[in-house]
């Protein structure tokens, strides 16, 4: 089975750049040594994180699509090429063409009782079939009623009512530092969830016009889609992408930030 997940593999290695250190003799103020920077004590992190990976795991969904099978295009004719790469890494090239799998799986989380679903575009483009997997084991047919390819994102619905759902936080962005906890269905476990950090805001991985968010939470192929959260168990961005030399989690992911998912 494909997993639907967008790899980033950047091409090139980094130049160093040695910088000359200069002493300066600085001459201090009468009176004494200028006074040492106060000292800030690490704010106390959660001990568990069960509660809150509890609370809303019935609400993020599998979601396993049925996509026509059909002769596969080099991954090089995908992408552009460096420094971009190739999705889930280069492909083999004394290797002949072969066809597809015809599944993929994906992840997803409910945004209201009544069944409409948030996942990636690229999780669902061209599907035949879409069938969302509930926490409890539920499997339900899905349709897809949107779709944005500008900033892959996608909402579907399922015909269900009473559902667990969660909401976006877009009235504040997290810091860089806050905890976030990755939810999904990585390489087609079923429901995973792993925990990090906000790494980095702003991150432009060359597909999308969208500033992405950086995190450290593990997330592989098939976390497209799923919901990264925060300590409150609020969505704070869609996990979208890896930068990755070897296809698995190397620790730097990308989710799409709430305020533009929420639009």
């Amino acid at each position: 089975m494909q997993r639907a997940f967008k790899t980033k593999i950047l091409a090139g290695s980094a130049s160093a750049i040695l910088l000359a250190t200069t002493t300066l003799a600085i001459p201090r103020p009468a009176g004494g040594a200028a006074a040492p920077a106060a000292r800030i004590a690490p704010a106390a992190g959660p001990t568990s994180f069960a509660d809150i990976i509890a609370r809303v795991a019935p609400a993020v969904v599998s979601i396993d699509v049925a996509r026509p099978a059909g002769p596969r295009a080099n991954f090089a004719q995908l992408l552009p090429g460096p420094p971009f790469g190739f999705r889930f890494g280069p492909p083999d090239e004394d290797a002949p063409p072969r066809l597809p799998d015809a599944r993929v799986s994906g992840s997803g989380f409910f945004i209201s009782p009544d069944g409409y679903v948030v996942t990636n575009n690229h999780v669902v483009e061209n599907a035949t079939k879409v069938t969302v997997r509930l926490n409890d084991g539920r499997e339900l047919d899905a349709r897809i009623v949107g779709r944005d390819p500008l900033t892959d994102l996608a909402v579907l619905k399922v015909n269900a009512s009473g559902l667990a759902y969660v909401s976006f936080e877009t009235a504040a962005r997290p810091r860089v530092g806050d905890w976030v906890i990755a939810m999904g269905n990585p390489f087609g476990l079923g429901g995973t969830a792993t925990t990090g950090i906000v790494s980095a805001y702003g991150r432009d991985i060359g597909e999308a016009y969208v500033d992405y968010l950086q995190i450290d939470a593990p997330i592989n192929r098939g976390n497209s889609g799923g919901p990264a959260f925060d300590v409150y168990g609020r969505v704070i961005g869609v996990n979208t992408a890896i930068y990755s030399p070897s296809g698995g989690s190397v620790g730097i992911g990308f989710a799409i930030p709430a305020d533009i998912a929420d639009r």
